[in-house]
């Protein structure tokens, strides 16, 4: 979600809040004789608004696993989540008068700070990491078709090898043909990188071209396979084009071609990796986030019940 002009409303609204309840503890503050305490009116008060914000910050959850309840837009929906989230952390401290009490209230605490801090987190990823996203991985595909096209790249570059160096002493593995990368973009804005042009095979290697093969059985293989290797001479970019550089010049003219397309397939195996890696980052805060913050819900409704009835 990301955080424009039309958040400036629920902002607004929360900022008021915040200070209206702020107003309203200070003189509850001075007039408590043994302090503020969670049981009395104006505590029970804050508590229990802060509990009605954060049932409806988690229901979030329930509006995602039902699309089909017409329950208000999406949007409004992650506005509300956050801001009036963000709103019940001040308002629980306000009812439990900034003191942490017995193990559960401690508990209580701890938990909602972990699920404030890792809901910030998200938000803050959200902010930049899709436009990073746009300029590092212009070849950007969809998410579940990565592995897919990643083993279509494998193919491509054995057969441009096999096409000027002969059979490989490897077998080489045949895929069904899956979109292209590029549909991360507006239209226009990038085409896909086509499937190399079908190159024809030799009946014997072409002059020249073993180093062509011993580079690619012992790094491209390997870079193209599903499980990235962290180390090797592909590792980064940089050396990519090191590497690529060094056979074009090491390499005679008719090989010149197949080393282009398959520094083209590398660099494309390296944006498929890094949009793994940007969507790990993305998403993966919520694997914190919502166990975290359905535990907090019922620990905190059981703190509820428990002060009501004792």
């Amino acid at each position: 979600m990301i955080i424009d002009a039309s958040h400036r409303r629920w902002i607004t609204a929360c900022l008021v809040l915040l200070a209206i309840a702020g107003a309203a503890y200070i003189p509850y503050w001075r007039g408590a004789i043994d302090g503020p305490r969670g049981n009395s009116w104006p505590g029970l008060i804050y508590g229990g608004v802060g509990l009605a914000l954060m049932i409806y910050a988690g229901a979030l959850g329930l509006r995602r696993k039902v699309p089909t309840w017409r329950l208000g837009r999406a949007t409004t929906w992650m506005k509300g989540h956050l801001w009036l989230g963000l709103l019940s952390f001040p308002l629980i401290w306000f009812h439990a008068g900034f003191q942490l009490g017995g193990l559960l209230t401690l508990t209580l605490m701890v938990l909602f700070t972990l699920v404030v801090l890792s809901g910030i987190f998200g938000v803050v990823v959200q902010q930049f990491l899709p436009r990073m996203m746009t300029v590092e991985v212009p070849y950007e595909t969809v998410y579940e078709q990565i592995d897919a096209v990643v083993s279509q790249l494998q193919v491509e570059a054995a057969g441009l090898v096999t096409a000027v160096c002969g059979p490989l002493s490897v077998p080489v593995p045949t895929v069904a043909r899956v979109p292209r990368g590029g549909g991360g973009l507006p239209a226009g804005q990038i085409t896909p990188r086509p499937s190399p042009r079908p190159l024809p095979r030799s009946a014997t290697p072409l002059p020249g071209s073993q180093m062509l093969k011993d580079t690619y059985l012992s790094d491209i293989q390997a870079f193209l396979a599903p499980d990235l290797p962290l180390d090797g001479r592909l590792a980064t970019p940089a050396q990519g084009k090191v590497l690529f550089q060094h056979l074009r010049t090491s390499l005679v003219p008719a090989l010149q071609e197949t080393v282009n397309e398959l520094e083209a397939i590398c660099e494309e195996r390296w944006q498929l990796a890094q949009q793994k890696r940007l969507h790990h980052v993305l998403h993966g805060w919520l694997f914190v986030h919502v166990p975290l913050s359905a535990a907090l819900l019922l620990l905190a409704v059981a703190h509820a019940v428990i002060a009501l009835r004792y």
